[in-house]
């Protein structure tokens, strides 16, 4: 369904013996693999869901492949982004994937683009390529993308992965609802837990990203039919499909009939999140402590009461040695546990920071006037104090 010219694009003997088994398939032959070679296709990310995407998609054919991606490989990233191994830890991921895709096919041409997506630079980078893939694990870049696709009528295929579900659509086509249609408003900052804190089943990546790499080839062919005006559900504890019917919003801001977002927003105020500029002219809504002057603290023996907020299992993966776990979720209902540290100075820590701002608004509110956010959380602390503790 894209409008890429193949009058000058051919196959060399080569490349016909390479793609013969979609050669000998009706839908597809040389029209569509020639289709497929004239195509470029923008990958939003290269971690778990990029993974199966970029190599399924440079397996296929496609000819052109943009990858945005300013991360490093992580050890944690190796149970579920096969573009990286073992030896690519530390490395820009970037760097990586451009090593595996050249591996797979010496005919693709790979823009790598190392940098955050942003307002600023969401147009330029997107207006290159046919169609987008966004295989995002946050709000801001999600709605950033899908406002950026309507705006400049390039096809967004959707995914998105949590623990053990997954969603997978195709947004921003003519007549057809966009992300926005389908959640209006996003989530509260905070609520909807990351998959570093959530956790993902790790063949969940390559389940629901190659339905996504499905859907790019699909479109790409102008075969079958599209999830567009659909969003597909997947459940691998129940091994279960669903297909809901989506409709567009005639009051959508972005896509409805009278649009009020014509240009590209601040996306992380949009979703609650704040901004530098905005953190550093109001400050922190809660009281912080820097894990510097945690350290100090604890040099000095005057250390104050630490609270980890997190799961149980986190504080198995990573401990700054705090004198109770309470997940957050608890916190209201167990104050009692922690009255012994009413008067003390309690220092609440989780991941980033994130969880540990609500549970020191809670205590606040139960009287424990002395409660403070560990700013930065473990991450902090691996960062500036001690490598040895895992950053997950």
């Amino acid at each position: 369904m894209t409008s890429t010219s193949t009058a000058h694009v051919e196959l060399s003997p080569k490349e016909l013996r390479r793609y013969q088994r979609h050669l000998s398939l009706p839908e597809v032959g040389v029209e569509g693999q020639k289709k497929l070679k004239a195509a470029s296709v923008l990958l939003i990310g290269a971690g778990g869901l990029g993974s199966p995407l970029a190599m399924y998609l440079a397996a296929a054919g496609v000819g052109r492949i943009g990858i945005v991606d300013f991360d490093l490989v992580d050890e944690s990233n190796l149970q579920r982004q096969l573009l990286h191994g073992i030896k690519d830890v530390g490395r820009s991921k970037l760097a990586s994937a451009s090593d595996r895709l050249r591996d797979i096919n010496e005919y693709l041409t790979l823009d790598l683009h190392e940098t955050r997506l942003t307002s600023e630079n969401a147009f330029d980078i997107i207006s290159g390529y046919d169609l987008v893939a966004d295989g995002t694990d946050n709000f801001p870049t999600r709605y950033l993308v899908n406002d950026a696709c309507v705006l400049t009528g390039t096809p967004n295929v959707y995914a998105s992965i949590f623990r053990f579900d997954g969603q997978v659509s195709v947004f921003a086509m003519p007549d057809g609802p966009c992300y926005r249609c389908l959640y209006p408003e996003p989530p509260p900052a905070g609520m909807v837990p990351s998959c570093a804190e959530g956790g993902v089943l790790g063949i969940l990546p390559g389940l629901v990203g190659t339905l996504q790499a499905t859907e790019v080839l699909k479109l790409i062919l102008g075969i079958g039919d599209l999830l567009a005006g659909s969003l597909l559900l997947v459940d691998a504890l129940s091994t279960t499909f669903r297909k809901l019917k989506l409709r567009k919003d005639k009051n959508c801001p972005v896509c409805g009939e009278h649009p009020t977002v014509t240009t590209l927003i601040d996306y992380e105020e949009f979703c609650g999140i704040p901004g530098d500029r905005e953190e550093s002219k109001k400050g922190s809504s809660v009281p912080e402590m820097t894990v510097s002057d945690l350290r100090a603290r604890r040099n000095l023996n005057d250390a104050p009461f630490v609270l980890d907020v997190r799961k149980p299992f986190e504080a198995q993966i990573a401990d700054l040695g705090a004198d109770q776990l309470i997940p957050v979720e608890e916190l209201s209902d167990r104050l009692v546990e922690i009255r012994a540290a009413h008067d003390r100075e309690i220092v609440v820590h989780c991941r980033t920071g994130v969880r540990s701002a609500k549970a020191v608004n809670i205590l606040l509110e139960n009287g424990f006037v002395r409660a403070v956010n560990l700013k930065g959380g473990i991450r902090a602390w691996s960062e500036d104090i001690d490598a040895t503790v895992l950053k997950y």
